[in-house]
């Protein structure tokens, strides 16, 4: 009888309202489930964070340390000399872009005291028409507030120390990892697929091979659009004669790997360093240089070289990119797109069943296999 009207009240509830509730527990739960994942992670992202950048690093240098084992290079010799080649190629440009720092700074000096000159100037002719002992009294005020904190300026410093500490040790545990994932990647992959249930390894191995390549084209073609943004913006501002241009580039090129974001806001860096240092004609100009580069970027690479290598709407990638950056910082902001691609690439593969076709997979187990297995596992 119980049984009966628990029947006919599950009935009298509407089929829509049914569905949506089991979809919120559900998607409750996986809300519930990320957000504790996430709070766990961040705990340890000092180890976190380096893993995941030797990963990019591997599937970026990975072709390399291949291409030598095709020629016979034994497998340490040749990672040994692709992890070295790679250090002295950043340790090189960022020696040759300090020095260029260092002179450009030391020329940009007199220009900076000299627009600090304009702009005192402007307050007192413009429209404002501020005395000159107005003017001191405000920058009296500010240098007021600046010693009324120095105690957080003094904070912000001593934390800025330990960053560097901490960025010191990230990068120690980066080359190591960097260093036996293009060793031993597929032995380390292979006992991570050892882990799961027999029943599973085939799905999981393959969908991890492909978000592996997905990642890779991510890095590929990504370093190609940070190359043509840097090599455009660094060029034009070399043409008009703005400071800094090779440093500028760099700093073009790092930001470029943050999509969006980054390249708006290293593009509004270089135009406030024409601004500053030769003017608003030449900052307008920079501008125009800055947006035509991005428009190029923005509409013919990101959709035709980027938008194929991970099949990712830009609407998505936009959203990646704010909701890491939310979640996460900088870090967040940066590997937003690359997880986001390996999970659409790994949820695709698992939800068409494509491991049962997989020919990099081999032969799938037998049904006697399995039940095999399954009674091994379930055997103390």
């Amino acid at each position: 009888m119980a049984k009966a009207s628990s029947e006919n009240a599950s009935e009298d509830v509407p089929y829509a309202l049914r569905v949506s509730a089991a979809w919120a527990w559900r998607l409750g739960l996986i809300l519930v489930v990320s957000g504790i994942l996430i709070w766990l992670l961040s705990k340890v992202s000092l180890i976190i964070i380096p893993l995941m950048v030797a990963g990019l690093l591997a599937g970026l240098l990975s072709p390399v340390t291949e291409a030598m084992r095709r020629n016979r290079v034994p497998g340490s010799l040749a990672v040994t000399i692709t992890v070295l080649g790679f250090l002295g190629i950043i340790v090189g440009g960022l020696s040759l872009v300090g020095q260029e720092l260092v002179r450009g700074f030391s020329d940009l000096r007199d220009e900076a005291i000299e627009g600090v000159n304009k702009v005192e100037r402007w307050l007192s002719d413009g429209p404002l028409h501020l005395t000159t002992d107005q003017i001191g009294n405000y920058a009296k005020d500010i240098g007021e507030a600046a010693q009324s904190n120095s105690s957080t300026i003094v904070s912000g410093a001593l934390s800025f120390g330990s960053t560097a500490g901490q960025l010191a040790a990230g990068s120690l545990l980066t080359v190591f990892a960097l260093i036996f994932f293009l060793l031993e990647g597929n032995r380390i992959w292979g006992f991570a697929v050892g882990l799961m249930p027999r029943k599973a390894r085939a799905a999981t191995d393959g969908a991890g091979r492909k978000g592996w390549v997905s990642m890779v084209h991510y890095v590929r073609t990504q370093i190609f659009v940070a190359f043509v943004d840097a090599v455009g913006i660094g060029a034009g501002a070399a043409i008009i004669g703005v400071p800094l241009a090779l440093p500028l580039s760099v700093l073009v090129f790092i930001g470029s790997f943050i999509p969006i974001v980054g390249a708006l806001f290293t593009g509004f860096l270089v135009v406030v360093l024409a601004l500053v240092a030769n003017g608003w004609v030449n900052a307008l100009i920079m501008l125009a240089i800055v947006l035509v580069v991005q428009q190029i970027e923005g509409h013919i690479l990101q959709p035709l070289v980027i938008g194929k290598a991970v099949a990712l709407h830009p609407l998505a990638v936009v959203l990646a990119v704010a909701a890491g950056s939310l979640l996460a910082g900088i870090p967040g902001a940066l590997f937003s797109v690359p997880l986001l691609a390996i999970v659409n690439t790994m949820v695709r593969y698992i939800a068409t069943r494509q491991w049962e076709s997989d020919p990099a997979l081999g032969a799938p187990p037998s049904r006697a296999e399995l039940i095999q297995d399954n009674h091994n596992e379930a055997t103390p």
